[in-house]
């Protein structure tokens, strides 16, 4: 059953970017999961890519997708552990105009209850680059149904009240949150 939206939603345009060195196409599980959920939730699927834990390859397609005036957010699987190939945090921070603080302090908050002390490895983090929103998180399907679940869906929904993300990106209507009045 196809869901239906409010006629205030506005489907964004979303691109995945998987950071590994040992997925592929067929074994993209996180890719995969983050695919169907920002399908599910209305939005359009702009491109999907899988790229080895190198910061310069990590950022030359972010870059690219930060200027095209098609991509207006991107999510990226891998990269945020503190293993030696582990580079994503900086591979995309660099490139942020803005960044999301707020992001990688509730994921932590909330993964806390789903694996204890652990959360203090994951460097998950978020930000906005030339009306792109950037969230990066860990590559574990779990952790990305959690990121997605609880905190992206909501902020990537123009109807959730009293802020989302999405009036803030390229090719929407630039607006305040209602709280801010």
């Amino acid at each position: 059953m196809a869901k239906t939206f409010s006629s205030d939603f506005i489907p964004l345009q979303l691109a995945v970017l998987t950071v590994s060195d040992s997925r592929d196409a067929s074994t993209d599980s996180s890719g995969h999961l983050l695919v169907e959920r920002l399908q599910n939730a209305g939005h359009q699927l702009a491109d999907k890519a899988i790229v080895i834990d190198d910061v310069y390859k990590i950022r030359a397609i972010l870059s690219q997708w930060i200027a095209s005036d098609h991509v207006q957010g991107v999510l990226i699987t891998g990269g945020t552990g503190f293993t030696g190939r582990d580079s994503t945090p900086e591979a995309v921070l660099p490139l942020f105009d803005k960044t999301v603080d707020g992001f990688g302090e509730l994921f932590r908050h909330i993964s806390h209850g789903q694996i204890g002390t652990s959360t203090i490895q994951s460097r998950a983090v978020a930000g906005l680059a030339n009306g792109t929103i950037v969230f990066c998180m860990p590559g574990s399907g779990n952790a990305c149904a959690t990121a997605w679940d609880e905190i992206i869906e909501t902020q990537l929904n123009s109807t959730h009240k009293p802020c989302n993300f999405v009036l803030q990106l390229k090719n929407t209507q630039d607006d305040q949150c209602d709280s801010r009045g």
